[in-house]
């Protein structure tokens, strides 16, 4: 027995170790978000180490959070407020056009990071198995801390300029989550876009400064009077985020009603639409990264 015990264990021994073969899938594929929920953890620790290494062995850290927002609306609150008179809807033209910039930078932070986070990270994406999503969620979501950071300026600088806060505050949140989701479709066409195509990350910033430009940040949209174009203004996802934003901190025009369901749409089908094509992109990415 002692014997047949001891050539058992032999053979577990030399018994060759199981092997596991990862193959791409064929044609279009789901969205597999079980899985995704399953390396949560990684997401965390993805997440976070993005957090860190964005300031790390910075002169001022995390300032830079506060840095960006205050400067931008001091130029936009010269040239925009008082020189060119843009109207504001009744309140100061910085806490105006702060309101605006503090989701949008958010935005345009997430859009310019996540959409180069997959080759930045070409080792771990090459070598690691675990769900692709996972990247360009982490440096979505990172962003979160330095708009908190924005966020409490605004509301220092609502203070020193008495603008007092409504009951629509509690609103806010969901115009959050709409500008996630919205940063987060368009990133995961960017991304995905950008393994193949490194010319993205040269359009990205040109991309950036225009959609700026379309989106109410340094003008309300009440210079838009006229239907339809009003409700067109609206397939702008980002125009439904900052207009909800200004309405629920400032009180300012009436709530945004078609032109929000417009961007609710656009934002849900992008993010979608961007899923599914990052999905069906992934299987390539190993081996074109």
């Amino acid at each position: 027995m002692a014997w047949a015990a001891e050539r058992g264990y032999e053979a577990l021994a030399t018994a060759p170790a199981p092997v596991f073969v990862i193959e791409p899938e064929r044609g279009w594929v789901g969205l597999r978000l079980r899985e995704l929920w399953e390396y949560r953890e990684l997401l965390y620790f993805l997440t976070w180490r993005e957090v860190k290494v964005r300031y790390k062995q910075t002169a001022i850290g995390a300032a830079w959070a506060l840095i960006q927002p205050l400067f931008t609306m001091l130029v936009f609150a010269l040239f925009f407020g008082r020189l060119a008179k843009m109207p504001s809807d009744g309140v100061p033209y910085p806490v105006f056009s702060l309101a605006g910039l503090v989701p949008w930078t958010f935005f345009a932070n997430g859009l310019s990071q996540s959409s180069n986070s997959l080759v930045g990270n070409a080792n771990l994406v090459s070598k690691v198995y675990f769900p692709r999503l996972s990247v360009p969620i982490a440096f979505t979501l990172s962003g979160l801390v330095d708009f908190a950071l924005s966020f409490v300026l605004l509301m220092g600088l609502m203070l020193i300029e008495k603008v007092h806060l409504t009951v629509h505050l509690l609103w806010l949140p969901a115009f959050l989550l709409l500008a996630i989701t919205t940063s987060l479709g368009a990133s995961l066409w960017l991304s995905a876009l950008n393994v193949e195509y490194r010319d993205v990350r040269y359009v990205v910033p040109f991309l950036v400064q225009f959609w700026m430009f379309a989106t109410p940040v340094v003008y309300p949209s009440s210079l838009v009077k006229t239907e339809p174009w009003r409700s067109l203004y609206g397939l702008n996802p980002m125009t439904g985020v900052v207009e909800g934003f200004r309405w629920s901190l400032l009180g300012t025009g009436n709530p945004p009603g078609m032109m929000l369901a417009f961007s609710i749409l656009i934002s849900m089908l992008l993010l979608i639409g961007g899923a599914y094509y990052f999905r069906r992109m992934e299987k390539n990415f190993a081996d074109v990264i």
